[in-house]
């Protein structure tokens, strides 16, 4: 049977819980991406995602008895919310089933939303752990299912976002970049837009770990993923829809894979742009957009994102900013080697010149070399290989680590351990303004008669750089050491008799 989307779009009860939100100009990404960059702003819905759209929808359209039975659902989160929302309102008892690794700001959101109405059952570690659980409990109770993205019911109550920005800019849009987990959002916009506005493409954007409908459109048939990434949670389906997998067969013109340092910088890019925060599913199109436009040279197009949610737990921020400078090429790390004498510290020091100083971690380890760990400020992806050569150039060996996986997540919080070679070391900690150039002036500065044994320093865009430093002095070179303190100007405190230094670098 043939389904008549546009009708369906047309008549979809969605705005007795949802709202029509904003299509905003990105003015800083539109100046640095030379296109017109409009953000759909379903980030702003009640629920903070789109997905209530496409729940309620697909609720006002069962009947009173399959409503007074209860409805059960399955959802990596933000489906949940809508059913959630949509039961509290038509009074209509709802099962849910999550993940275990849902996001706690995702559980807490759906207790709260559904209140007595709603019954949570946390099963699995992906959304089609929980999906099987909830089809069980669906026959045991009597339930009607209601499905986050394949039912025509739930595609269409999404494809109203499509009506929305046709209508809110009437003029050409060249694209429309949506994220893809199970597909319904991207069929029910894909439906609307190509009925209505064919010549504007449709291009899907799904993280490089969770890209089952990019599998299954270039197999042919749908592809069920062993298993998919957690980051970009709300998109972690391992096998799409089947009739999400249809439509996008006829709708979607192209599929963009980003990574993690991707979605982290294009959450960081909405943030500078809007000052919200979204989660990472909710900045896949933003990522998937900047990827495209590198990628074929996009120059003075109309490109539409939709920024789909915000249900970002408070404690992945750190995570999101540690990794979004990678991600917009900002930041560079390098594992340098210099010979491990007096004056090649200072000669390194002087080697980085005026550049940005992000992290900078040494520990002294071998008799005739040193290895550090440095990151440096950066403006485009060319520049790590530009400051690897400078560097090997000046006779330091040089490995550029921005791309790899096991340094950025791990290597560089573990720079340090115990050393048998750092006699005679003193710890101390020194505070400095953290202002543009304060770093180099404080490395030049640490050039005394002494070792630097231990270097540590990370820019966590505090308003105070916080350092670190290991310095070998002899005991009968006290008094000069501390004349050397206090010509430095530096706050500082010592901390070699701290028992956390003494267990795990003395």
């Amino acid at each position: 049977m043939t389904i008549n989307y546009l009708k369906k779009i047309l008549t979809a009860r969605v705005y007795d819980v949802a709202r029509e939100t904003e299509l905003e100009l990105a003015p800083a990404l539109t100046e640095r991406l030379g296109n017109r960059i409009l953000l759909k702003r379903e980030d702003n819905q009640p629920v903070f995602s789109f997905k209530l759209r496409g729940a309620y929808n697909k609720m006002a359209q069962l009947g009173s008895a399959a409503l007074k039975r209860g409805v059960i659902a399955a959802s990596a989160g933000n489906h949940a919310q809508g059913v959630a929302l949509a039961a509290a309102k038509m009074k209509c008892k709802a099962v849910i089933v999550m993940p275990v690794t849902t996001p706690a700001v995702k559980i807490d959101a759906v207790k709260a939303r559904g209140g007595s109405w709603t019954e949570l059952v946390l099963f699995g570690e992906s959304y089609s752990d929980a999906f099987d659980h909830a089809k069980v409990l669906e026959k045991k109770r009597g339930l009607s299912f209601v499905h986050p993205f394949d039912d025509p019911d739930v595609i269409a109550g999404q494809g109203t976002i499509a009506q929305e920005i046709l209508q809110q800019h009437q003029a050409p849009i060249d694209a429309i970049f949506v994220a893809i987990g199970g597909g319904g959002l991207i069929a029910g916009i894909g439906e609307y837009v190509k009925a209505v506005r064919p010549e504007t493409k449709i291009i899907g954007v799904q993280a490089a770990d969770s890209d089952a409908m990019r599998q299954s459109l270039k197999a042919g048939r749908r592809v069920e993923l062993k298993e998919v990434g957690l980051f970009s949670d709300g998109t972690a389906v391992k096998i799409v829809g089947k009739e999400t997998f249809r439509i996008c067969k006829r709708v979607v013109d192209d599929i963009i894979t980003v990574d993690t340092d991707e979605i982290c910088a294009a959450i960081n890019d909405v943030f500078t742009d809007t000052r919200s925060i979204l989660e990472p599913a909710g900045a896949l199109a933003i990522a998937g957009l900047k990827k495209y436009v590198e990628k074929k040279k996009v120059k003075d197009k109309t490109l539409v994102a939709i920024a789909c949610g915000a249900n970002m737990n408070f404690s992945r921020l750190r995570f999101v900013a540690e990794r979004a400078d990678v991600g917009e090429f900002r930041e560079a790390v390098f594992a340098v080697t210099i010979p491990e004498e007096r004056g090649s510290f200072k000669r390194f020091c002087q080697l980085l010149g005026k550049r940005n100083v992000t992290e900078f971690n040494y520990r002294i380890a071998d008799q005739a070399k040193a290895h550090i760990f440095v990151g440096i400020g950066t403006q485009k992806s060319a520049d790590s290989a530009e400051i690897a050569k400078h560097f090997t150039k000046a006779g330091f060996a040089t490995i550029d680590l921005t791309h790899d996986e096991l340094a950025k997540s791990h290597l560089r919080h573990m720079v340090g351990g115990h050393s048998p070679l750092a006699h005679d070391e003193l710890l101390y900690r020194f505070e400095f303004p953290e202002r543009p150039g304060a770093l180099m002036r404080f490395l030049t500065s640490m050039a005394p008669n002494w070792n630097i044994s231990l270097f540590h320093y990370r820019n966590h865009g505090a308003d105070y750089g916080r350092i670190l430093v290991g310095i070998q002095v002899p005991k009968n070179e006290q008094k000069q050491f501390q004349s050397f303190l206090a010509s430095l100007g530096y706050p500082h405190w010592n901390e070699s008799a701290n028992p956390a230094y003494r267990l795990f670098l003395k």
